[in-house]
């Protein structure tokens, strides 16, 4: 942890990207960004934009970019997206997809053995 951060109360989840969202006592955002790939439905393109916005809200520190920065920001998010659907989409596996609602249930079951 850096000097000056809170630590990140937002326990891991497969939750959606809007329920995962938590903010610290001093403003600073925590997210997870979750596995998308060999999931049964497929994600969508929502999920696969969320997490790209994830991904560049944290490499450039910022939930919101400033009206200089804005241009710059929707753009990044735009590339992390189609890169991040390219992925996801030409992914092979052998292994059978997962179901979220039983991932969903044995994260709740990791995070109370862990937290309780």
């Amino acid at each position: 942890m850096r000097a000056g951060r809170a630590a990140c109360p937002v326990r891991p989840s497969y939750a959606t990207v809007e329920t995962s969202r938590r903010t610290t006592g001093d403003g600073i955002m925590c997210r997870n960004i979750k596995t998308l790939h060999n999931f049964e439905p497929p994600a969508t393109g929502d999920e696969i934009h969320a997490s790209a916005l994830q991904f560049v809200r944290k490499l450039s520190g910022a939930t919101r970019p400033s009206r200089a920065n804005e241009a710059a920001f929707n753009t990044a998010v735009d590339e992390v997206t189609a890169a991040a659907n390219r992925l996801v989409h030409s992914l092979h596996t052998s292994a059978p997809p997962r179901n979220r609602e039983v991932e969903m249930q044995k994260a709740k079951e990791r995070s109370l053995k862990r937290f309780a």
